[in-house]
């Protein structure tokens, strides 16, 4: 796998617009806890697709967000409001995974479902930007 080969991050656009997929069934049919980690992932993806663009590739979450915040968020490439919804759905895949005395509501799960939208949207973007391809390459 070479750093930075488009063929790779193609392949994570496809399954982060899977998780999209994923998630909006699971809202669909009242599963909000897996719709909410559905949503996460497909923003983990997104993102970890902009980070391999750079030859970027993480072992943790933790630190593919941190890295995502420190080479695209500070950096300006993606709006600074990214870094905090990020962490929203982090800390809401958690609570949906594993937490047994929280729970998911509609609200949460669609605004999250939003949300992933819109930053695998922007990664697409910023994406087809660097590699002078169109929006519509990254889909299946």
């Amino acid at each position: 796998m070479k750093a930075g080969d488009i063929d790779v991050i193609k392949m994570m656009l496809i399954k982060a617009h899977k998780k999209l997929k994923a998630a909006k069934i699971d809202l669909d049919n009242d599963q909000y806890d897996d719709s909410v980690s559905r949503a996460y992932y497909a923003v983990y993806h997104a993102i970890s697709a902009a980070l391999f663009s750079k030859g970027l590739h993480f072992s943790s979450h933790g630190q593919t967000i941190g890295a995502f915040n420190r080479e695209f968020i500070k950096t300006k490439n993606f709006p600074s409001s990214f870094a905090a919804t990020i962490r929203k759905l982090f800390k809401e895949r958690q609570t949906g995974d594993y937490d047994f005395e929280s729970y998911i509501d509609a609200d949460v799960a669609r605004e999250d479902l939003n949300y992933a939208e819109k930053i695998v949207n922007a990664c697409e973007k910023y994406l087809s930007k660097i590699y002078k391809v169109k929006n519509s390459y990254w889909k299946e």
